[in-house]
């Protein structure tokens, strides 16, 4: 089997793998709920640091401009909020 990451020793990705193949459905949702948020936590920091001056609705604007791209994020959020 090849393995997955270069910095894992073989026996413990064969162990997280098999952790993985017996977690139940609900338990790999909620995972993938938690990798979400941080994923969305790490990007609205990003954000913040780019743009200090960002109202928090700047900030959420932005934020959907690259989860959704800009032409979908002006479509769900309208005009109405104008991100420097």
């Amino acid at each position: 089997m090849n393995t997955l990451y270069s910095d894992t020793h073989p026996k413990m990705e064969a162990l997280q793998i098999q952790l993985w193949r017996q977690a139940s459905s609900t338990r790999k949702m909620n995972m993938l709920a938690q990798l979400n948020a941080s994923a969305r936590l790490l990007a609205i920091t990003g954000l913040r640091a780019r743009f200090p001056q960002a109202s928090e609705a700047e900030l959420r604007f932005k934020l959907a401009g690259l989860l959704l791209g800009d032409e979908l994020a002006l479509k769900v959020y309208g005009e109405t909020i104008h991100a420097k």
